[in-house]
């Protein structure tokens, strides 16, 4: 009886299984990647304090893979920090994703003046403060000025450090945010260590 093929060359064996294993790896984190959770970084003071450069995130990708499943858009809830792909990005630079906070959903106004923040929708004509919706304080006075109505499939959205131009959010030149740009909410930040929180 001859004998099999890797069993005259255990060599090919070993590599082959070696290899296979290799490509179940890859597969499986692309497939975390997309559908599961992501990691992401933050880089700039635009959400301070609540997030600081060099901590590291936790995005949940399973709230938007249900909804992709269900085929309808990932509406997150306001007062969620969520990233997104940066629409405004140029190869190259650093700021492909973006971390900021819902405050505005898709046909709700937005007001910025008087350094305060006001979201007029059809359960609040007479208008609220979306910071209510969360225990993380922004940094206040909320500088700019803006009346604007946020268009169906979009999202406007604003840092936590609102004073001056530290924030590059819906006020300024990011405008809103297209909802296919979403990457998914923060769920935590694992990094610094001694700092680690969910959100």
């Amino acid at each position: 009886m001859e004998a099999s093929f890797f069993t005259r060359h255990p060599f090919l064996k070993d590599a082959l299984s070696i290899l296979i294993f290799i490509a179940a790896v890859l597969l499986g984190t692309t497939l975390i990647n997309s559908f599961v959770f992501r990691s992401f970084n933050v880089i700039g003071p635009s959400m301070e304090p609540t997030m600081l450069t060099g901590d590291r995130l936790i995005v949940n990708r399973l709230a938007v893979t249900w909804a992709q499943l269900q085929n309808r858009p990932y509406i997150p809830e306001r007062g969620q920090v969520i990233v997104f792909d940066n629409p405004n990005y140029s190869p190259g630079s650093d700021d492909e994703y973006i971390v900021k906070r819902v405050i505005g959903l898709p046909g709700e106004r937005v007001v910025v003046e008087n350094g305060e923040v006001r979201v007029f929708n059809n359960q609040f004509p007479a208008g609220f403060d979306p910071d209510t919706t969360h225990s993380d304080a922004p940094a206040a006075p909320i500088s700019g000025a803006i009346d604007a109505i946020v268009p169906d499939g979009s999202l406007f959205v604003m840092g936590d450090n609102r004073v001056g131009n530290f924030s590059n959010d819906s006020r300024s030149s990011l405008g809103m945010i297209p909802l296919y740009d979403v990457i998914g909410p923060v769920t935590l930040r694992v990094w610094p260590f001694p700092d680690w929180r969910g959100f």
